[in-house]
Parts: structure tokens; sequence; C-alpha cells
């Protein structure tokens, strides 16, 4: 049986709340209602790591193929964000994209553990968006830092759900109550549990670690005003708008943001009107490129 637990700001106060029906009820006996809330992360990672290709989908779109093992970047604990919070597109940008995924968080420290034995390492399971500033994909392609790193890109939430079965778990994103991703954790190449036991080979992951699990096809820009949706079944609904940030990306340093075939082709996949034309792109190409020479 399953278990959520969603952290709250209570009355101005942070405090760990069960979810009992439509109410969050805290360990010092008050409640809110679930719509009511005001929502937290619901864990306080000290990293965040995030496998680049894991969904079969992902792979077709890309035109690319997985390479032997997972390959993996880094999102900094800054772009942390939670249900219901803003997510910030910085002027001068157009390319930000969700990524409905699902956030595994660690509850003990994991370190040099077998396939076998990480699932007693989890402490559950989370909805996560991915979101991407691919205006700046020609520059940060291999660690993605100001790809994935932006302030505000990684909801988490609402809750963390302990007693969860990953195995055959449909995801699905929405863009203002329009269906744009539909996937299954069928299509992993690379489950759960196999991620946090090949981390954990060399990086000691701590209690409160995310790792994110993977997107599957159909990831698009939005723009301020969407709200975009991240529903998992089993695990709720992970909600945000997108809004236009105050201060635009500053010109006296650093590269600028672009659209070249490298942004477009990842940013809008298969419904670029180039795609098929042209060499594949995006998340593995460089693997995909190294196999066809």
């Amino acid at each position: 049986m399953s278990t959520e637990y969603r952290r709250i700001l209570l009355e101005g106060y942070p405090i760990l709340a069960v979810r009992e029906g439509d109410e969050l009820r805290t360990r010092d006996g008050r409640s809110i209602g679930v719509r009511e809330a005001q929502h937290l992360p619901p864990c306080r990672p000290s990293k965040i790591i995030c496998v680049h290709l894991n969904y079969s989908s992902r792979v077709r779109e890309f035109m690319t193929r997985l390479p032997p093992a997972p390959t993996y970047f880094h999102k900094p604990v800054s772009a942390l964000n939670a249900h219901g919070g803003a997510i910030v597109r910085p002027p001068r940008c157009q390319y930000l994209n969700y990524e409905g995924e699902i956030a595994i968080v660690i509850g003990r420290t994991c370190r040099n553990v077998a396939p076998a034995e990480a699932g007693a390492y989890i402490a559950g399971y989370s909805i996560a968006n991915d979101y991407g500033l691919h205006d700046f994909r020609d520059t940060d392609a291999g660690s993605m830092l100001r790809v994935k790193g932006a302030d505000t890109l990684c909801p988490i939430g609402p809750g963390l759900t302990e007693g969860w079965d990953f195995r055959d778990k449909v995801l699905r994103t929405y863009v203002n109550g329009v269906l744009r991703q539909e996937g299954s954790t069928a299509e992993m190449e690379w489950d759960m549990h196999y991620l946090v036991a090949d981390i954990a080979r060399t990086i000691t992951l701590e209690p409160g670690d995310v790792l994110l699990s993977g997107t599957p096809a159909g990831s698009r820009p939005v723009v301020p005003g969407d709200l975009v949706e991240v529903e998992v079944e089993g695990l709720g609904r992970l909600a945000n708008r997108i809004v236009e940030g105050g201060i635009p990306i500053r010109d006296d340093c650093g590269a600028q943001p672009s659209a070249s075939e490298e942004v477009l082709s990842t940013a809008m996949g298969g419904d670029w009107e180039h795609r098929g034309k042209r060499a594949p792109r995006g998340p593995g190409a460089q693997h995909y490129e190294s196999t066809v020479k």
C-alpha cells in the first residue's frame, strides 16, 4: 500500500503532511485541503542527476540509438521548484521545453549497491518536469548546465509516494489541457533500480537526492501563460505555469541564445520541417554518428 507525503508551507511554517483523500494532515494535528495548500519540493536534495535518454519513443523521435550504458547530466539544486511554482522563461529565449519525468528520491546513504539491492535505498517517487532552455544547446550540449540548470527549471511534486511500483505506469504531459506527451515506464531501457545502482558505483547518494529517469517523445517549446501538467499513474499531477522573466539574458558576456539547426532539431523534435533531410541531432546524436561512420 502506498503513502503520499507532501512538504507544504502552513501558516508560514514548512511542515510535512500526509495526504488523506482531499486533505493534508500534519504531525501536529492541523489539516488543509490539497488544493488550498502551498506546496514546497517534497525533498531537499544535495544533487539532482538526470539520465539523457531512456524511453524508446524518445530514441525513435531523435532517430538515434541508445549508448550501451546510460549517460547523465546534472541540474543544480538552485533549479529546484515545486508544484504550483512559476517556471521562468528569460527574455530573449524562445525554446523552453517541458519534459515530463518520474523522480527517484533516495532514502538512505547509498554507495556500491547492486541493482537488485537498490530498491531498499529509495525513499519513494515523485513527478518532475525537466525543463530545458534549448536556446543554449550549442554551448552546453554535453554538460547541459545552461540548458537544464536555470532557476525554476526543476519542479518536483506534488508529493513523495512510498510503496509505489514503477513498473508499467503511464506518464502524460498536458499543455493547457491538451495531451502532448504519453509514454509508459515499460519503454525504459534502464529501470529505476538500475539507474540508482549505476550512479552509486562512484557517487555517494545521500537522503533526499534525486535522480530523474528520462522522458518519452513529445517534448516541445512552451510560452509564457501556458499551464503545463505532468500526470503519472499512481503519483498524481504536477502543475506549473510558464511566466516571462523580467531580466533579459546579458549580452556583454558568455554565449548568447541561438536558433541553430542543433537548437531547432532538439526543441522541435519530429515537428521540425527539415527533419529527415539532415543528420540526426539532439540527445544521443554523437553516439549515433559514431556508429554509422
